[in-house]
């Protein structure tokens, strides 16, 4: 029996494959996951219905199964239809979840089309897709090592 919040097979499956440096992305449910992935990632689509589950919830999860060392967010748009004035209300969820998981890493925001290319490594080994309607909760985790 697990004693970490997350409970789901392949996602555990594939943590426990990847190594220091890996990345996992936590997509919301607008982002183009078939399309913008490493060339070795694999989707695991968690969208059940519009808000359910959210990014913030899978980061929890994830939290408590690996160690992470960097944090990136998908820097938001300031002109144009999708900008915002501020950050995105995802963040603030983002940073209080990371306190209680007793880290102290600040997100770091990476231009979208940065963001993009980010993700398009082979270091990326996971797509979560959640149905996030958020935007720009988009979050990228780097995988560090295990200290204990």
């Amino acid at each position: 029996m697990l004693k970490h919040r997350l409970l789901h097979p392949r996602i555990s499956y594939l943590l426990a494959e990847a190594g220091h440096h890996s990345t996992i992305l936590i997509a919301d449910g607008n982002y183009p996951a078939s399309s913008k992935r490493g060339p070795r990632s694999e989707v695991v689509s968690l969208n059940l219905m519009p808000g359910v589950v959210t990014c913030d919830q899978v980061l929890k999860a994830i939290l408590s199964a690996v160690p992470i060392e960097e944090i990136n967010t998908m820097m938001y748009e300031t002109t144009g239809p999708y900008a915002l004035a501020g950050d995105p209300p995802a963040w603030d969820e983002y940073r209080r979840t990371i306190h209680e998981a007793g880290l102290d890493l600040p997100l770091r925001p990476i231009d979208k089309w940065k963001f993009y290319d980010a993700v398009s490594t082979n270091d990326h080994v996971l797509t979560v897709q959640t149905a996030d309607q958020q935007r720009f909760a988009n979050v990228l985790l780097h995988i560090g090592v295990r200290m204990d």
